[in-house]
């Protein structure tokens, strides 16, 4: 069932703001609503694509699997976030894998129906170019982080971004479980937990899921330093 929030995530994200309510109704009805259960997939690699999707609810895992067999976590996507945009133009097979990290509930827009409103009205490519050009910035940042930074400077890092602050202490749940951010900062779990332990020292304190930091600043100054 599409509820009248789905709308108005739908109306907020960058890919579809520019929409008017016709073309936008359009695009989306009640049969677009998709539930998964965590760990459900929802496309794998290589698959046909057919539609891009926007989280309502919950947590998207996009991955790719390495040579080795190993899982590569390119992102997670939250809720009022779209992704699979450009899988339409690349050969129109999905180049990653799509997992839902806990229940979700995502709006599917098909790719066909996008085509058309591309179409009758150009203007949309522009914002879905917008959405695009956001996924790609994430990952440069992303690639920035693994070839320029260490392990444990990645992790000192991605505490400071969750925190959300710049100074005094913070207290924080981690947004996913440790292997699933490991994976997310291109390291292995255990390099990622010996990474937070290291960081006792410098004031922060992890119990199951809960962060504190007792000083974001100094732990802002050791990234600065290192």
């Amino acid at each position: 069932m599409l509820t009248s929030n789905d709308l108005a995530l739908a109306r907020q994200c960058t890919l579809l703001k520019a929409l008017d309510p016709a073309d936008l109704d359009h695009l989306i009805d009640a049969g677009s609503v998709i539930r998964l259960a965590r760990n459900q997939q929802l496309f794998s690699q290589g698959e046909p694509a057919k539609a891009l999707f926007l989280v309502v609810e919950g947590q998207i895992k996009l991955s790719r699997l390495a040579p080795d067999g190993s899982e590569a976590v390119v992102h997670v996507f939250g809720v009022g976030e779209t992704f699979a945009e450009a899988a339409m133009f690349m050969g129109g097979r999905y180049p990653v894998t799509a997992t839902a990290v806990t229940e979700s509930r995502l709006v599917s827009i098909s790719n066909a129906r996008l085509r058309d409103q591309i179409l009758a009205k150009p203007e949309t490519a522009f914002a879905m170019l917008a959405s695009m050009a956001q996924h790609l910035k994430l990952l440069v940042a992303q690639i920035e982080q693994m070839k320029l930074l260490t392990t444990r400077q990645r992790a000192i890092r991605f505490l400071l971004d969750q925190s959300g602050q710049t100074e005094g202490p913070a207290r924080f749940s981690l947004p996913h479980d440790k292997a699933l951010i490991a994976h997310r900062l291109g390291m292995k779990p255990e390099t990622f937990s010996r990474a937070l332990a290291e960081l006792a020292k410098h004031g922060v304190r992890m119990s199951g899921s809960q962060v504190t930091i007792e000083d974001v600043g100094r732990l802002g100054d050791l990234l600065s330093v290192e």
